[in-house]
């Protein structure tokens, strides 16, 4: 995996934004597109890599900088994407729940060290005795041992607690490949089985537990789960191939099954994306923030020899003067990208509503374009 992975105004915009005229971009400016200087710089991202649409933003510890769209919700339409859009975050959703699992460590309701055997004592006769050792650091750090994904068609019911649930007693049965602790494997079925470690210790559904914990505290009040938009509707972004064409339906049922929420199925305003980010630039400073800063410093330390920590890589980028932590996210109809600069006390956020290697390129492309040329703080 590398970093990122799955995932990466005025007149001149104006005229910019009129050459996209015949792929249905609305060729104004204005409130509905954010910050001058950030869509001056996504106007020639789009129109090298012909996504549909791009929204960018750029953050301090302080907060919100600048942030700006372009493009449309959906290709061979005219309806232009704005702010108040809605943007998939996919697998950026993990630094989110290990930001949750870190909160209930604090409160002295979850311990890192806690074993899948002591949380779920009932099925523990039932678990391999590989993957009843299994930690809660463990699952969030991709080294649990347990494969990428489960058969998510299987595991595809509208409850995704009941789903989650079933999948502890069922997939836990099985030994594992490596012994936990001891090989790192991407693997969105360890998320899975954390959200269900997450919804034992509160009593909560995974997503009540974020609302609760995370993101009315932190005031993200657009967040939501699943694929975005009301069917049928072209209301928010809609998810386009690695072709540029769009998905054939849109709307919450339109993403991965509600059993995978915890790996990746929150979307949000860019805005409100920022609001964690920038509580993830205030902790890796040190600064006051929803966690103790030593919960932060966990959150953003790997384990020995590599680089994920908990839902983010750690990498270094002399750009960043050292530590950068990132992540990317694709549902397979939409991409996002972030990374974060604490030594520098900035960091940078993308969504593009296409999947592929084009969509990250572009995403890249838009980082890249922010470092060298920054807004005005």
């Amino acid at each position: 995996m590398k970093a990122p992975d799955i995932f990466l105004a005025g007149m001149i915009a104006s005229m910019a934004l009129a050459a996209f005229s015949g792929r249905g971009q609305n060729a104004s400016t204005g409130p509905s597109s954010g910050s001058a200087e950030i869509v001056r710089l996504l106007i020639p991202v789009r129109e090298k890599y012909h996504v549909p649409a791009m929204a960018a933003a750029y953050v301090t510890s302080k907060g919100l900088v600048a942030a700006g769209v372009v493009g449309v919700r959906k290709q061979g339409t005219d309806i232009a994407a704005t702010l108040d859009d809605q943007w998939h975050l996919g697998s950026d959703t993990k630094a989110m729940t290990a930001t949750l699992a870190a909160k209930l460590v604090e409160q002295n309701r979850l311990r890192w060290s806690a074993t899948l055997a002591e949380i779920f004592p009932e099925w523990a006769a039932q678990f391999d005795p590989t993957t009843g050792r299994i930690t809660i650091c463990q699952l969030l750090t991709h080294r649990s041992g347990l494969p990428p994904n489960p058969d998510l068609a299987k595991y595809g019911g509208a409850d995704g607690r009941a789903e989650r649930q079933r999948l502890v007693r069922e997939g836990l049965r099985h030994t594992l490949p490596h012994a936990p602790g001891s090989h790192y494997e991407y693997s969105n079925f360890g998320y899975i089985v954390a959200g269900a470690v997450i919804e034992r210790v509160t009593s909560n559904t995974w997503e009540q537990a974020m609302q609760k914990e995370i993101f009315a505290p932190l005031g993200m009040n657009s967040v939501g789960f699943g694929g975005t938009g009301t069917p049928g509707r072209i209301d928010q972004p809609w998810g386009h191939d690695a072709n540029d064409m769009p998905v054939g339906g849109n709307g919450p049922a339109m993403d991965n099954p509600p059993v995978l929420s915890p790996a990746g199925r929150v979307h949000c305003t860019i805005q409100d994306w920022a609001k964690f980010i920038v509580d993830q630039v205030r902790g890796a400073r040190g600064e006051k923030a929803l966690l103790q800063p030593a919960s932060y410093h966990f959150l953003h330390t790997p384990p020995a020899g590599g680089e994920y920590a908990l839902g983010w890589i750690a990498t270094a980028r002399p750009w960043a003067g050292g530590l950068a932590l990132t992540h990317a996210g694709d549902n397979t109809m939409n991409c996002a990208d972030v990374w974060i600069a604490p030594g520098r006390d900035f960091a940078i956020l993308v969504c593009v509503n296409q999947t592929g290697a084009i969509a990250l390129k572009s995403a890249d492309a838009t980082v890249s374009a922010l470092i060298s040329h920054p807004p005005a703080r």
